[in-house]
């Protein structure tokens, strides 16, 4: 068992308050972790207390921005072991989140998470961006997409914007280098029809390291030719 006060305590510094159900929720979803973590890679952070930082808290720091509706329609594109998307479903649970993931073993992971967490109205599909973003039941589909630790921001806008309604938004979740990515993501805004709103520094509880989300607002339809296929984004970023 884990001292789950770590995560208490960070997220009064933001007066987000959770009850104990869900607290208990986020310690059953750390165990479970660790265990499959044995067998395959979810994630190289093992020790509790940083996986409590680190994960949990970066996740759920997008609550404290204001940004995200309780209702919202939200996918999380190349979620790994379920970050940011599940964090973010616990703590509201009437969002409607599906989780993408390219690795089979790893959505069969977060399959488990979900039925043992008992969690409702999220799924977790096996796929590529690219070719998810061209599915018309996925299109433009979400008020928004979140992206945590993929790719560099050109990138991460080809895969993320299709999914993205207009007038909707996608998060990047970053480090010290984002406005150098932004800076670097300014053709890609203008092709993909998009515009960053705003960077948010993130206060993160109980870490010195430089976090901020980058918020994307998208403003049109996306062109029909985005997002290219398999692999062109990265090797050939806009």
């Amino acid at each position: 068992m884990t001292d789950m006060s770590l995560l208490v305590n960070g997220l009064d510094r933001w007066n987000i308050h959770m009850d104990m159900e869900d607290i208990q929720k986020f310690e059953k979803y750390m165990d479970i972790m660790l265990e499959y973590n044995k067998r395959m890679n979810l994630t190289a952070i093992t020790d509790p207390e940083d996986i409590i930082v680190e994960h949990f808290l970066d996740s759920l720091s997008i609550l404290n921005t204001g940004i995200l509706s309780k209702n919202s329609s939200i996918i999380d594109v190349g979620t790994g072991a379920g970050f940011p998307g599940i964090p973010i479903k616990i703590a509201l649970p009437n969002t409607k989140m599906i989780l993408l993931d390219s690795l089979k073993k790893r959505v069969d992971f977060l399959d488990h998470i979900v039925s043992t967490l008992e969690l409702k109205e999220i799924g977790a599909i096996h796929g590529r961006a690219e070719e998810m973003g061209r599915m018309v039941e996925h299109r433009e589909m979400y008020d928004m997409a979140f992206s945590r630790a993929v790719a560099p921001l050109n990138v991460l806008l080809e895969y993320c914007i299709p999914f993205v309604k207009v007038g909707g938004y996608f998060v990047a979740y970053k480090g010290p280098g984002a406005y150098e990515e932004i800076e670097g993501a300014q053709n890609a805004l203008k092709i993909l029809g998009a515009e960053v709103q705003r960077v948010f520094d993130v206060d993160l509880p109980y870490s010195e390291k430089t976090h901020k989300l980058i918020i994307v607002q998208k403003k049109t339809k996306t062109p029909k030719r985005f997002p290219r296929n398999p692999g062109k984004p990265k090797k050939s970023p806009l």
